[in-house]
């Protein structure tokens, strides 16, 4: 049990807690929310004992173990394994002393340290250190790579394991996910289930929160409120308290008319993919939470599009990669209306097509076709990096308007308007960039993205570095944004709720992935990199083999069940297109204006029953449509 004694916490002139007193309980898993600055990262610190309480006290057990993400990690010559199990200094001394007693051939001594070792499970840490590594994304041939080899990124990870890999009865990360990548995201997120200690977890990832959190402690007026259960049950629970608030009520009301109004719009147009109906269900369960993100200081939308061209860009036989192919023969029409969440492993070529299809990197074979109108917005962390320190935001949005050559269109006053949605306000849209956080240059990038006016969104983890309220305004504009998008990103919840459809880069092959992300996970439960490791040393009748082949007769069964409802489903889904073009026909005629003269009233008027009839038609239909998948969804 650790008790907060009337604590205050100051970073510089800033109060960031002030008398507050709270209780963590042994073996609660809680996530710290609020925005980004409020002071999250210093509470770690002063539980840590890395910085002093300006007031207050902070109690705990004399023998309680803590672990926490280092932020930092300097070069060292020291291989990733050794790095990792360093952090186990338990067994670092008990290994060091071991080696003295044998030099000295004390037998006793050495009887009592191999006792030690035995308690602390020493004998096989360097297997749990090689799991952990390979959970995290490195591959067998990195392990004995030196720690200045790997980019900061990377080194995030060997961080990560590091305290996942130092014995804790209070574990506390600091958004563990930021560098990775979603195959990795969801390991860790089995991993922490499986953790027996008390977790404090800060994170912008809402799913990963939502699957480990049983309490949310959330930064408030300089004070913290405790909610009981995940961060979906803090956002209703926090809805129903700001409800009571009468002067937000109109506000949140406005919002939820918003989102209504979106749904209602997006079920028009659902495709018939599984995910469609998933993305339903994630879109009218958001219309419960808005409450809680109406004092959100984030209030932005992509502008609105003019004319979008049918088809953006067509891929043919694309071959991506450096010095030898990534992926080979990619096939793809990107339209207007094309809203792809890109999957696959670290590494396995992501990054790489959205850099190809930016016009950042040339294809190594196959075309590109562009439409002549087509305009691309690129975000990625590189580009966040690469924001000139000196420019201020009014200036980098200027800068980009020349660019683009309507300077006279945008006003600085305009610009200081556009900029008060990402939260830059007052003088803070004059000061220099050099100035910034982190995720206040990320901030920035998305807002310069946005001014361009793109009608295709390419975006490689947009929410690294974001807050949980930015992460939820990006969803939010994301999904009344008009034009085309491919996202890779491991947030989970923004896939959800803002693509229609799933590719996926496996070994190389660029294809469809035909099922959710919930489907995705499982086959990521059955997949791991060392099976990947193994199975190029495994003989042709291996284990790994014989499961492919129960699997393809466990599918092919399933298919064989669900005949009779595919077949429902494709006849269905060919009614409401004759209804829909039938539909598209009249409202075609409407649109003539002879159609409403006193010669035209009965045609008008049969044309105008038709019409109401047909709409009433799909919505016969698509009840239907949503029902069989419902069906489907359970077999």
């Amino acid at each position: 049990m650790i008790n907060l004694d009337q604590i205050s916490l100051m970073r510089g002139p800033h109060l960031l807690l002030k008398d507050v007193s709270l209780t963590l309980h042994r073996g609660e898993r809680t996530g710290v929310v609020g925005r980004n600055g409020c002071g999250k990262t210093s509470l770690f610190r002063a539980l840590g004992k890395e910085i002093p309480l300006d007031h207050g006290e902070i109690r705990a057990p004399a023998d309680l173990r803590w672990s926490t993400m280092s932020q930092e990690t300097p070069g060292s010559g020291r291989s990733a394994l050794d790095f990792v199990i360093d952090a186990h200094s338990e067994y670092r001394e008990l290994e060091a002393a071991l080696a003295r007693a044998e030099q000295l051939e004390d037998n006793d001594t050495m009887a009592n340290l191999h006792s030690g070792l035995e308690a602390i499970h020493g004998y096989d840490i360097q297997n749990r250190a090689e799991q952990l590594l390979s959970g995290l994304g490195f591959s067998m041939t990195e392990f004995d790579t030196s720690v200045s080899n790997f980019s900061g990124g990377w080194r995030v990870r060997l961080n990560l394991a590091a305290a996942l890999m130092c014995p804790a009865d209070l574990l506390m990360l600091d958004e563990p996910t930021n560098h990775l990548d979603l195959e990795a995201t969801v390991w860790l997120e089995q991993w922490l289930k499986k953790y027996q200690g008390t977790l404090l977890l800060i994170s912008h990832d809402r799913t990963f929160l939502d699957s480990i959190i049983d309490h949310v402690i959330h930064f408030e007026n300089v004070g913290l409120d405790t909610y009981k259960g995940n961060y979906s049950a803090f956002e209703k629970q926090r809805a129903l308290k700001m409800a009571l608030q009468q002067a937000l009520y109109e506000k949140q009301q406005r919002r939820r008319e918003q989102i209504e109004d979106f749904v209602r719009r997006f079920r028009v147009k659902a495709s018939k993919a599984r995910q469609a109906q998933s993305r339903l269900k994630e879109l009218d369960r958001m219309q419960d939470i808005a409450p809680a993100h109406v004092d959100s200081p984030f209030r932005f939308q992509f502008p609105v599009l003019g004319h979008l061209p049918a088809f953006l860009m067509q891929l043919g036989k694309l071959c991506i990669g450096f010095d030898y192919p990534l992926v080979k023969s990619i096939d793809l029409s990107i339209r207007s209306e094309t809203r792809i969440g890109l999957l696959g492993f670290n590494g396995s070529g992501k990054s790489t097509l959205l850099k190809v299809l930016a016009g950042q990197l040339e294809q190594l074979d196959g075309t590109i076709i562009k439409a002549k109108k087509l305009r691309v917005g690129y975000f990625a962390q590189h580009q966040v990096d690469e924001l000139s320190p000196d420019a201020t935001p009014v200036e980098l949005l200027r800068n980009a308007s020349g660019k683009r050559g309507n300077v006279a269109a945008n006003t600085d006053q305009t610009i200081r308007d556009f900029l008060g949605g990402f939260d830059f306000r007052g003088s803070r849209v004059d000061e220099t960039i050099a100035n910034f956080s982190g995720g206040e240059k990320a901030r920035l990038a998305l807002a310069k993205v946005a001014w361009l006016k793109p009608n295709l969104l390419l975006l490689d983890e947009p929410t690294n570095h974001l807050d949980l309220e930015m992460c939820h305004a990006l969803t939010v504009a994301l999904q009344e944004y008009q034009g085309a998008m491919i996202v890779v990103s491991h947030d989970r919840h923004l896939l959800a709720n803002t693509v229609d459809e799933f590719h996926s880069i496996h070994e190389g092959v660029f294809s469809e992935f035909k099922g959710t992300l919930h489907d995705y996970e499982r086959w990521l439960a059955s997949t791991s990199r060392s099976n990947k490791s193994a199975s190029k040393h495994a003989s042709p009748v291996s284990s790994t083999n014989v499961a492919k082949k129960t699997q393809r007769q466990q599918a092919a069964a399933k298919r064989e069940r669900l005949a009779p409802l595919r077949k429902k489903e494709k006849h269905l889904e060919a009614e409401l297109e004759q209804i829909h073009a039938e539909l598209n026909s009249i409202e075609q005629q409407l649109t003539d204006e002879s159609i409403y003269s006193e010669s035209e009233k009965a045609n008008l008027t049969e044309l105008l029953q038709q019409q109401g009839q047909l709409k009433s038609a799909i919505t016969q239909k698509e009840e239907q449509w949503f029902k069989l998948q419902q069906e489907l969804g359970e077999h």
